[in-house]
């Protein structure tokens, strides 16, 4: 007759399991490890680039790198170290630099090298979907970096309108997955 002692075991050994299990979540992710590397907070893809993306440019880490695609953040260092975070599955970021005299190709925006003309600059915002309707009407002010984060709905084709002190400009964009999250064709004034 089998004894009860390896039954005994291996009802032990399930019932610890989601302990095991749940010590293994609670550890910090490859996401918290390289932001707190660098000094950074850990949070969601969203919290992560709007935190970033708010930083005076003298407080940006030099060797962290973060760049915003169409569904990940991803981030990186000089150490070799990598990770990602998904974007939310409703939203796409885009970052905008208006600019008036000088401007630099980019399409998927890095949160921590990318430079735009106006920091700091306060701008009317307006964008609207296909349909007309408003989505945001409101005033902003550009990052210190001279970016201009817009959180917007996934698949949509919207118009873009920004206007200031050196003069306005509109814009199409597009936030489906082949969309750049980076956009730096608005010259103001032009």
């Amino acid at each position: 007759m089998p004894s009860a002692l390896p039954r005994r075991a291996l009802l032990a050994a399930l019932a610890a399991t989601p302990l095991v299990l749940a010590g293994c979540s609670a550890s910090p992710s490859a996401a918290e490890e390289l932001l707190a590397a660098h000094g950074q907070p850990a949070g969601s893809a969203r919290e992560v680039i709007d935190a970033l993306e708010a930083l005076p440019l003298a407080k940006r880490p030099p060797e962290l790198l973060a760049s915003v695609g169409t569904d990940v953040l991803t981030l990186s260092d000089a150490s070799g170290r990598e990770a990602s975070l998904e974007l939310p599955a409703e939203e796409l970021y885009v970052s905008v630099a208006p600019f008036v005299t000088g401007t630099h190709e980019c399409f998927f925006h890095s949160l921590t090298t990318c430079r735009g003309e106006l920091a700091e600059e306060e701008l009317d915002v307006r964008v609207e979907d296909a349909s007309g309707a408003v989505l945001i009407d409101e005033t902003r002010t550009t990052a210190p970096n001279g970016f201009l984060g817009l959180w917007l709905p996934r698949d949509e084709e919207l118009t873009l309108r920004l206007a200031g002190a050196a003069g306005e400009a509109t814009t199409t964009l597009r936030t489906d997955a082949e969309a750049p999250t980076c956009l730096t064709t608005m010259q103001l004034g032009a």
